[in-house]
């Protein structure tokens, strides 16, 4: 150890001495911090391409004894969904990988029908002050205000998920929502032909989940550019229990029974696909055409209770976007933004992958 310091402290007793400046100037550009004039920081960034150097990060963070603490805001796993397991896993695997370098995760929850829950959590999370924040922006309204705060306080914030245009954010990791209704959309026109097709989005608070909608934008925007002529239907249902979703689809497809498909706007497929295993099953006898099911089903999400449904092929498709890969890189970009001083890439997209019955068994969230 002590030969590693020793050289790291020759290899900056060096690019000060070729630079004409002082060990502390080095060190100010090292760690990307301001108060350097920009001519002198070139000059400095230059010498240190030249010499190849590469500062010991783990020494340097050992040395300082600063400790930095990010905070996360997610939604919790629920009853209803467990999608939220997944990013979860990924802040941990990130926060057990940067831990040696002085840096701590302090996790915060809400609940994502209660958008009360999301104000108390933000407002717990602005007062630990912390280092940078990882926030998934469920919901619209309550997340700007949050968010101006952090810019108030200069807390930077990684959204992941769902993004807020204009808002200043370090960077975006999660889905391009719009392409990936997209993409729903022309899954959904294999093999229906110029049938009926319905839209189905369940949330409690479905006008402030900006991600469902971006994603019905996409959806209805594909079948607008190829001309396609499909009679698209939509049910907003605000119960998300199945009971009140099962009243919903039951009363939709007693009004509409030439519906050829449907396409859920979020994890919650498993919920219609019950519905649709019980209609097949003989049950629903008020609604026409009982003991059949849409051609195609398509939702989002590789969860065990969507899994299962798949098996069955009762789900046709899910499309999935990695969401544990999303949990780790918001946290690791905090990390080298914040500890390392360097930039991020500011939108990180994620692969928009279609699980179906044959290839499940390989895919790995």
């Amino acid at each position: 150890m002590g030969k590693k310091k020793k050289a790291e402290f020759y290899g900056v007793k060096e690019i000060a001495r070729r630079a004409n400046v002082s060990i502390a100037t080095v060190d100010r550009v090292i760690h990307n911090r301001p108060g350097v004039a920009v001519k002198t920081r070139d000059k400095i960034n230059q010498i240190i391409k030249e010499l190849n150097y590469q500062p010991n990060i783990l020494a340097s963070r050992l040395a300082s004894r600063r400790v930095f603490r990010f905070a996360t805001l997610i939604p919790a796993v629920s009853d209803e969904t467990d999608y939220w397991q997944a990013p979860l896993a990924g802040i941990e695997q990130a926060e057990s990988e940067i831990k040696q370098y002085g840096v701590t995760v302090d996790k915060y929850f809400f609940d994502l029908n209660d958008k009360n829950s999301f104000t108390r959590e933000a407002q717990r999370v602005l007062e630990s002050d912390p280092d940078g924040i990882l926030v998934a922006p469920s919901f619209i309204d309550e997340s700007i205000p949050f968010v101006q705060k952090c810019r108030q306080r200069n807390i930077p914030y990684v959204f992941i998920n769902s993004d807020i245009p204009e808002q200043e954010s370090l960077c975006y990791i999660g889905p391009d929502l719009f392409h990936s209704g997209y993409l729903g959309a022309r899954l959904t026109s294999y093999g229906t032909g110029e049938g009926k097709i319905l839209v189905v989005n369940i949330s409690k608070e479905i006008d402030n989940h900006h991600h469902l909608l971006r994603k019905e934008e996409g959806f209805r925007a594909w079948f607008a550019d190829h001309g396609k002529a499909n009679e698209i239907h939509k049910i907003d249902i605000r119960e998300t229990g199945y009971e009140s979703v099962a009243a919903a689809l039951s009363r939709t497809f007693a009004d509409h029974p030439d519906i050829r498909a449907v396409f859920v706007t979020n994890s919650r497929i498993s919920t219609v696909a019950a519905f649709f295993e019980k209609r097949r099953e003989g049950k629903y006898l008020d609604t026409p055409n009982k003991g059949q099911h849409p051609v195609i089903l398509i939702g989002y999400d590789f969860l065990e209770k969507n899994i299962e449904y798949l098996e069955k092929e009762i789900i046709d498709f899910l499309i999935c976007q990695q969401p544990d890969e999303q949990g780790y890189l918001g946290i690791r970009n905090l990390y080298q933004s914040q500890v390392l001083g360097k930039p991020v890439e500011k939108v990180h997209f994620m692969p928009i992958d279609i699980v179906a019955r044959e290839n499940y068994s390989v895919y790995k969230n």
